[in-house]
């Protein structure tokens, strides 16, 4: 028997039928393949090669990869566990997976820069908003009602206070000066520092006659205690009792200037920082010229102001010479020392 008479090729046009068919029914290839034996070997048949599936890409990885250009901690999460399931599974995507960590937590650490910038610039535009504000700054006075008087209000002079005109006055000379001033007042400080000494000296020279405004624009920031209030009428109370030395005091008060939003000093230290032989704690303690004090910010506010070119005093400090609004730095004594002896 020949080796055709003994095996068949099931791939050809008489292989067999895996099953019968009606006539004319193409024949299945048998998917087995019978191998023809070599000398000293019998047949054997080879199965087909299994079939292989491609590993997939892992989806958490693509939704990492496309969420980090929107959402960088999306990428950042789906990204970590894309990274755990590719290793598990063994599936495609790691490159995917990366990227997307990578974007999102550039994204994400710029997303918080720009946060951290955004709080500090919100929080220093309202900083500078309460401070322009709170400050009494030219042109940011803060119009109230009118206090209504406990008791009458003082009248006619007593020591260095005018009671009748509202204000504090120091010297005879010919060339008036009108210096409007709160005591919580930054800026008003600053112009004491500055130009507290000249102002001081022209008056004993006889140059100048000095009227002090004391007022109460920022007792508002004094958390319920009306510091403004408290210390303009301890001024009144020294420039009254101790006249010789209320511009002193002056300089007193604004050197233990209490910073704003804070309760301010007490009564008590108001008393113990007051120079003089006359104690003015009496005066301090029954409160007579707080409502006076008051008054007169009222009368600054509202005008007009006689002799003035303004018509009303809009923030503290403000400064008239012979009527003549100050404009210049208030913390540069020679260019106000200028236009003081401009008036003479």
């Amino acid at each position: 028997m020949s080796p055709k008479d003994t095996y068949m090729d099931n791939t050809g046009p008489d292989a067999p039928r895996d099953q019968p068919g009606p006539p004319n029914t193409p024949v299945q290839p048998n998917p087995y393949r019978l191998v023809p034996p070599t000398a000293g070997s019998t047949p054997t048949f080879v199965p087909p090669a299994p079939f292989v599936t491609a590993p997939r890409t892992n989806t958490l990885a693509i939704v990492s990869f496309v969420s980090s250009f929107f959402i960088g901690l999306v990428a950042i999460i789906t990204g970590h566990i894309a990274l755990a399931q590719i290793r598990a599974r063994g599936e495609l995507g790691r490159g995917f997976a990366l990227a997307g960590l990578i974007i999102g937590y550039v994204a994400t650490a710029v997303f918080a820069i720009l946060v951290v910038f955004a709080i500090i610039f919100a929080s220093a535009i309202a900083a500078f908003v309460v401070a322009t504000d709170s400050s009494a700054a030219p042109g940011t006075a803060t119009a109230s009602s009118a206090p209504e008087p406990s008791a009458p209000l003082p009248t006619g002079k007593l020591g260095a206070a005018n009671f009748d005109a509202g204000y504090l006055e120091f010297g005879t000379g010919a060339v008036i000066v009108d210096e409007y001033l709160d005591p919580m007042c930054p800026f008003c400080a600053q112009f004491e520092e500055a130009n507290g000494e000249l102002l001081l000296a022209g008056v004993e020279s006889g140059v100048i006659t000095l009227r002090v405004h004391s007022l109460t624009f920022l007792d508002r920031l004094s958390q319920g205690t009306d510091y403004s209030s408290r210390a303009s009428a301890a001024l009144t109370c020294q420039a009254a009792l101790n006249p010789d030395l209320a511009l002193e005091y002056v300089g007193i008060l604004f050197a233990n200037q209490p910073p704003e939003q804070t309760r301010g000093l007490t009564d008590a230290e108001l008393v113990a920082l007051a120079p003089g032989s006359v104690n003015i704690a009496d005066c301090v303690e029954s409160g007579d010229y707080l409502t006076w004090s008051q008054q007169n910010t009222e009368t600054a506010l509202t005008g007009p102001i006689e002799g003035a070119e303004i018509d009303s005093v809009e923030g503290t400090p403000t400064v008239l010479v012979d009527g003549v609004l100050y404009t210049g730095s208030f913390t540069d004594t020679a260019e106000f020392s200028a236009f003081v002896a401009a008036a003479f």
